[in-house]
């Protein structure tokens, strides 16, 4: 089995960054996680962030940057990515006034044309999907589909986010060999079981985790990166709980 290494993505501890940046990271790289996904740098120079990662031994898997920031100053969102060392610019989010189908339809150019300066840059812009992307279109198809569909895939690749494919009635695993050699980036999250669906530590929901795992290096992933949107117990102990459950699955990660 590759070791395909693992992230955490900082939003789920987005309080705690606000506390204490440096001090985040290095409890993340205490936990054994191979990197970070960023959603934004704590306030620090990226240089400085850089140097944080280099003493704690971690990797930027990628950044989480807003439509905004990628529509008016992309030039500095790759620089800034290639100080990190980081390899992937995600578009993460679409506010509730950026989905009508016009929407989609001025998104789908831009994202095309975004990845293509990414890529000539030598970085590689992802689309990261939550369930609204899985509504349909006046053609039959879901928002999702027209995005990955109608771009050239060296120029858009996906970060697939199992929680939010599950919680639309979608399997993962089917969208993920669907878009396979397309997929470097799969927010790892699991589901309750009950009527709630809330964000759940991995192993202790419904999601069929195993099946994604087991496909990772099939599939060609690169990253696979833990997020909790929201937990009922501290971030911190959220992700302890899913990292302890990959070790079970990823032998690789047992000695970390």
């Amino acid at each position: 089995m590759t070791n395909i290494p693992v992230a955490v993505q900082m939003y789920t501890l987005r309080d705690e960054s606000a506390e204490d940046f440096a001090g985040t990271l290095k409890r993340v790289a205490d936990l054994g996680f191979d990197g970070v996904e960023f959603a934004g740098y704590g306030g620090l120079p990226v240089k400085r962030v850089r140097e944080l990662l280099d003493e704690l031994g971690l990797k930027a898997a990628s950044s989480h940057v807003p439509l905004e920031d990628l529509q008016n100053d992309l030039a500095r969102v790759i620089e800034d990515q290639k100080i990190l060392g980081s390899n992937y610019i995600v578009c993460p989010y679409l506010l509730p006034d950026q989905r009508s189908e016009e929407d989609y339809q001025s998104l789908i150019p831009f994202l095309e044309q975004a990845g293509k300066t990414c890529r000539e840059a030598g970085i590689t812009l992802c689309y990261h999907n939550h369930d609204f992307e899985l509504e349909r279109l006046s053609d039959g198809r879901t928002a999702l589909e027209a995005i990955f569909d109608y771009v050239n895939p060296e120029n858009v690749q996906t970060e697939f986010d199992i929680y939010w494919l599950t919680k639309a009635g979608e399997k993962p695993v089917e969208w993920i060999n669907r878009y396979k050699n397309r997929t470097p980036l799969v927010h790892l999250k699991d589901m309750t079981t009950d009527e709630e669906q809330f964000f759940a530590e991995l192993g202790t929901g419904g999601v069929d985790l195993e099946a994604v795992l087991n496909i990772g290096e099939e599939a060609a992933v690169q990253w696979w990166v833990v997020e909790q949107d929201v937990s009922r117990k501290t971030p911190f102990e959220s992700i302890e709980i899913s990292m302890n459950y990959l070790k079970t699955k990823l032998p690789y990660l047992s000695n970390k």
